[in-house]
């Protein structure tokens, strides 16, 4: 048997005597005329007369947040999907049934609310109650003295406590999806069509991360959920979609902190006869579109730094950005026993599958990587850690790839697609290797994708940004799991 705390019996009892008064404690459908903001910004520059005269019919529902009441005379509060507005509910005016109702009303409860627009005389908008009435009885009461639940980790297990009470929350919550749309709106106007593409799959590919195994009973095979979306619209780019995006859920069988969740939210996107250049136009116009459509300004105030998302950021190459702040240049290091050395000197963890590009990339992971805080297209990475993006013709060793950097983290990644199918051939037996030697995130050889490129894939640029790091940019948020509504979590005890 469950057992319940004295205010959850009370509201128990409450809703018994409810329905004894004939009326559904949980409610009906509600014909909603208007929203608590909506209404405050057409009528707050109207005086108390001129609403009077008006005598402005809405109908409102939401949630009681706050209850003043003073005998045959009352105000509350109701919060709908957009904030809160305050309600004046008379007895000379609802009737004594309909008051009484009230009156045994608690916070949280979710109520209808039919009258007209007034101003009090502090000059509040206020809809004075004309009908009022009860739609869903909450037999948990609000927690108390509380901008969100004081339990950070009970936040995200009940989200839809978070939302009601934590006014910050629900803002992120409905600035996610206006972010999204400003991303898919930018993209269709460019001429690029959204697809979807399988989470299941068989080969692990497109990326380098340790899958989740699932298995399916019916083919009596194990399947991977997806660490990327790449390879599958790569091969919409051989079937002729030249210009093809997905915005869609990623799996990573990762830790979790700050930045990582293990699934999380990607977009996707290639466009056929471009380069490198091409996607770094794009990736700064995605970013910069988003931050105006969203909060109307290029500048935003995140983790300690002001920051401006106008078009035009930085280009920097890897290695430059290295010799910058080591004095290494890597240009000139020329064999992988040589980066070892160095990397011994400067207190680089070599791993047993190192080679020289590795190296490079742990220098700059050490010491660059956090001290980028304006919005930067790191270029330049070796082609042992890029195994899908076309090489340097001037110096093999590294790629035509670029990552976008903004405060210290990684917000996109992008090539100049490789589409040689002899060369990616070669990059996936190199992965192997990798695997063999204890990389567990290395790819695995996906002769479907090869055999796609022997019919030619065009040339082409290809770019993936993580929604959520985005939306926590975008919105201040300092957590993914600020971001993400369910966040993955532990099991309770």
């Amino acid at each position: 048997m469950r057992e319940f705390t004295e205010q959850e019996q009370v509201r128990r009892e409450k809703l018994d005597k409810i329905r004894n008064m004939g009326i559904d404690p949980f409610g009906k459908s509600y014909p909603v005329s208007a929203f608590s903001m909506d209404i405050k910004a057409k009528y707050q520059d109207k005086t108390h007369e001129e609403l009077e005269e008006a005598k402005e019919e809405v109908r409102v529902a939401g949630r009681i947040m706050f209850i003043r009441k003073m005998g045959k005379a009352s105000f509350f509060s109701i919060k709908d999907k957009l904030g809160n507005i305050q309600v004046y509910i008379s007895i000379n005016d609802v009737g004594e049934e309909a008051y009484n109702l009230f009156k045994s009303a608690d916070l949280g409860d979710i109520v209808g609310v039919f009258g007209y627009v007034m101003k009090t005389g502090t000059g509040e908008i206020t809809i004075k109650c004309l009908e009022y009435t009860h739609l869903v009885k909450a037999l948990k009461p609000l927690p108390e003295k509380f901008h969100g639940l004081s339990d950070v980790e009970e936040r995200f297990r009940r989200r839809y406590v978070d939302l009601i009470v934590n006014d910050e929350a629900r803002k992120v919550a409905f600035a996610r999806p206006k972010i999204i749309r400003s991303i898919q709106k930018y993209l269709d106007d460019l001429g690029y069509v959204e697809v979807e593409t399988p989470i299941l799959g068989t080969i692990l590919g497109g990326a380098a991360a340790r899958p989740f195994v699932t298995h399916h009973n019916a083919q009596n095979i194990d399947m991977y959920l997806r660490i990327a979306t790449e390879l599958n619209l790569k091969r919409l780019l051989v079937g002729g979609m030249d210009a093809v995006y997905e915005i869609g859920r990623i799996f990573r069988n990762e830790g979790m902190d700050r930045k990582h969740n293990p699934e999380f939210t990607t977009i996707e996107l290639y466009k056929a006869f471009s380069d490198l250049e091409g996607m770094m136009d794009i990736t700064e116009g995605i970013v910069a579109n988003a931050a105006m459509e969203l909060n109307g300004t290029y500048e935003v105030d995140f983790l300690g730094h002001h920051i401006n998302l106008a078009p035009g950021f930085k280009r920097r190459s890897m290695v430059d950005l290295i010799k910058e702040k080591t004095g290494i240049d890597f240009v000139k290091v020329k064999s992988t026993e040589e980066a070892i050395e160095i990397a011994k000197e400067h207190d680089i963890q070599i791993e047993e599958h190192f080679s020289f590009g590795h190296i490079v990339n742990a220098f700059f992971e050490k010491y660059v990587e956090e001290t980028i805080i304006e919005p930067t297209f790191v270029y330049g990475h070796p082609v042992e850690i890029s195994p899908l993006a076309k090489k340097n013709a001037d110096d093999p060793r590294f790629t035509e790839r670029f990552e976008l950097f903004i405060a210290g983290s990684e917000y996109a990644n992008a090539f100049t697609e490789l589409n040689d199918p002899i060369d990616q051939y070669e990059r996936f037996l190199n992965q192997l290797k990798e695997k063999d030697l204890g990389n567990e995130e290395a790819n695995d050889m996906d002769i479907d994708f090869i055999e796609a490129l022997e019919y030619g894939m065009p040339p082409a640029g290809g770019m993936g940004m993580g929604i959520d790091r985005l939306v926590m940019l975008l919105t201040g948020s300092e957590t993914i799991r600020e971001v993400i509504l369910f966040p993955t979590m532990k099991p309770r005890d």
